[in-house]
């Protein structure tokens, strides 16, 4: 059952709450004050009441004693009626000698001898209250003395009747005037409890509004004054100027002298010294109404910045998306469980499954089993150790065989803690078909000169076969020897032949000339295999002159040149290094081009022999040693020339990488080559 009361005072409306809260109040006060008056009002008249009932006995003791000792029977009666008569609330009044003896009376029939029995001892307490017929009765015994001699004494009986109605008018009154005053109270609180209800509800409707998402609210009551008109200090550019909605002391860098780079709550301590805040400075409620303010602007503030950031990651998002899906390399991200959730367009397409499909799934989904086991140990060691993965791999598939450059990072947080791997490859089949071309244009290019130079050597012998032949012929009377000679003759011719179309094969055929922009022909080159350098760490520096005038030569010859030292570099730095490409023109007009790198140079019992087919110093497998002789041979072709230093002087280098960033003397090689002025 209380629980029950609680919970039903509990669900009442706060105004309602405060109505009868005051109210109970001021009953519950008034009651007791009333209670308390009344209380005091009865006791204060009861006393007075015995007070005078004494006074009215003793003055008439007083007066009795004189025709008491004459024994004046009439001036006894006189003096006791007159009294009798004065007041209404005098019930009787009777004299007796020492003896007890009735002397005068004033009842008008026979006299209470019961009156005699009690209150007699007239030292006793004073007045003794009597029930009678007529009600209650205040019983007064007072002596009459002369000098030092008792003569008799007074009984006075005083009526309570008229107290007690005195009483009853006085509690009358009182009851009266503390209900008046409740009822005030009451009126009063009803009032209170509407002012403060109303300023609550317009709390709780802006804070709906909120939820519903109108933030443009405001609850706190408009100032009469604000700062500006207050201070007077025509700051225009301070934050709380022109602004209605929050107050002063609750905006971040105000240009008040005592609160200025000071944020709320730091500032209000100060703030409460100045006049703008004495002046607008509320309660209880209009503070929290005003901090309700401050929220809403806040929190709108919070929620545009939100928006805006939001818009901007959706944004990136978005491009990143695109940039992911137009890109042809493979992209997929996994988590620490190797698990799949990201792969761009390429990726899936790859393994023939939508990104929803391919997030999800893991190694041992999309790959063979062997392969899907190589993979997780491998993803397991860069999750354990922090170090990124690079290799090349090879599928082989209906369409083909498939070269791939993989590289594998892992990814950290914000803690530093890894929380994935980023997967990045690119198909680098059509490349290495293209090396393998070029390995085997620079093998049919040497087995050329090497077929030159023997067709060169079998040249001699077969002209001196062939002129003492004809010698002979010119001899011989012989029919039959001289046919045979004639046969060794067209053979000889024959083989002739074979060797000049050898010779025609093994030299350099004239090319097809053209104006080139060498700037433009290097930076092709660079573009393509810039990518593939920068997976083993190998930056390219190009530091191309500009208006170089135009060459006279094969584009694509020139190209492969360029490619051929690049890709020495390359291999001769392995990792971690720096290539720098310059162009420029000499002032007798030749364009000057240099390929420096920071590997470990060339020793110099090999400079003279670096030109030379089939020289080279990588192992075996890694080259044929004819890009360098080829090279050499497209150069003197456009009639320049190239030449290799090392250590590279530091003229070729890159003040980027040079000296400190070079990991070993490095090799340089510099070609000269006639513009198309100088060619003609």
């Amino acid at each position: 059952m209380n629980k029950d009361l609680f919970k039903r005072l509990y669900s009442l409306r706060f105004r309602t709450k405060i109505i009868l809260g005051m109210a109970l109040m001021l009953i519950c006060s008034g009651l007791t004050i009333g209670l308390f008056l009344s209380a005091m009002s009865s006791r204060a008249l009861l006393d007075e009441g015995k007070k005078r009932g004494m006074a009215l006995t003793s003055g008439l003791a007083f007066r009795l004693a004189e025709p008491l000792l004459a024994m004046d029977f009439l001036r006894m009666k006189n003096s006791i009626d007159n009294n009798f008569d004065q007041y209404d609330d005098v019930l009787y009044i009777f004299l007796t000698d020492t003896n007890g003896n009735v002397l005068s009376h004033t009842f008008s029939g026979g006299f209470p001898s019961d009156l005699l029995k009690v209150n007699t001892d007239s030292r006793g307490p004073q007045p003794l209250l009597l029930g009678t017929e007529r009600g209650a009765v205040y019983d007064f015994n007072v002596s009459v003395i002369l000098g030092e001699q008792t003569l008799g004494s007074v009984r006075l009986g005083l009526s309570r009747d008229n107290m007690d109605a005195q009483i009853r008018q006085q509690r009358l009154i009182i009851l009266i005037c503390t209900l008046g005053v409740v009822s005030l109270g009451i009126v009063l609180a009803l009032g209170f409890a509407r002012t403060v209800t109303l300023r609550l509800n317009r709390l709780r409707e802006s804070a709906e509004e909120i939820v519903r998402g109108n933030l443009n609210v405001q609850v706190g009551s408009p100032l009469e004054k604000n700062c500006w008109d207050i201070m007077e200090c025509g700051r225009t550019d301070c934050p709380a100027h022109g602004d209605l909605r929050q107050r002063c002391w609750y905006l971040t860098g105000t240009l008040c002298l005592n609160c200025q780079d000071k944020a709320y709550p730091h500032k209000i301590e100060s703030c409460r010294l100045c006049p703008v805040f004495r002046y607008n400075f509320g309660d209880e409620i209009q503070e929290l109404a005003e901090v309700f303010d401050v929220m809403a602007v806040t929190i709108k503030r919070h929620i545009e910045e939100l928006t805006e950031r939001e818009k901007t990651i959706a944004r990136q998002q978005g491009l990143l998306k695109t940039v992911m899906n137009v890109t042809p390399d493979f992209i997929a991200l996994q988590d620490k469980d190797l698990t799949y959730r990201f792969a761009s367009k390429a990726f899936c397409d790859y393994f023939g499954l939508s990104e929803d499909e391919m997030v999800g799934k893991t190694d041992s989904d999309i790959f063979a089993k062997k392969q899907a086991e190589l993979h997780v140990r491998e993803d397991r060691q860069i999750l354990r150790t922090g170090r990124p993965l690079i290799k090349e791999i090879t599928f082989r598939r209906l369409a083909g065989q498939h070269w791939f450059h993989i590289v594998k990072v892992p990814v950290y947080d914000q803690d530093g803690s890894i929380m994935g791997l980023l997967l990045a490859a690119r198909d680098i089949s059509m490349l290495k078909k293209i090396q393998e071309q070029l390995i085997q244009s620079q093998k049919m290019e040497d087995l050329g000169r090497l077929a030159g130079g023997v067709a060169h050597e079998i040249n001699t012998p077969l002209g001196i076969i062939l002129g003492y032949t004809q010698l002979l012929m010119d001899d011989t009377m012989d029919q039959e020897f001289l046919e045979n000679l004639q046969v060794v003759e067209k053979q000889t011719k024959i083989c002739r032949k074979i060797v000049s179309d050898l010779l025609g094969f093994s030299r350099h055929a004239q090319s097809v000339r053209e104006a080139v922009d060498l700037n433009e022909s290097l930076h092709e080159v660079v573009h393509l295999v810039k990518h593939a350098f920068s997976l083993k760490g190998i930056d390219i520096v190009q530091q191309l002159g500009e208006t170089l005038p135009l060459l006279a030569g094969n584009k694509e010859r020139l190209k492969q040149v360029w490619l051929n030292l690049l890709n020495n570099g390359a291999d001769a730095i392995g990792r971690d290094g720096s290539i720098v490409v310059r162009s420029r023109q000499e002032p007798d007009g030749q364009i000057e081009v240099s390929v420096a790198d920071t590997g470990p140079g060339i020793p110099p019992e090999h400079l003279n022999k670096i030109f030379d087919p089939f020289f080279t110093t990588k192992q075996v497998g890694k080259g044929t040693g004819l890009g360098l002789s080829v090279s050499f041979g497209i150069i003197k072709e456009h009639g320049g020339a190239i030449s290799v230093q090392s250590p590279v002087p530091a003229e070729y280098l890159s003040d980027a990488v040079a000296p400190s960033g070079s990991s070993g003397p490095g090799a340089v090689f510099v070609i000269k080559l006639p513009t198309v002025q100088q060619g003609g």
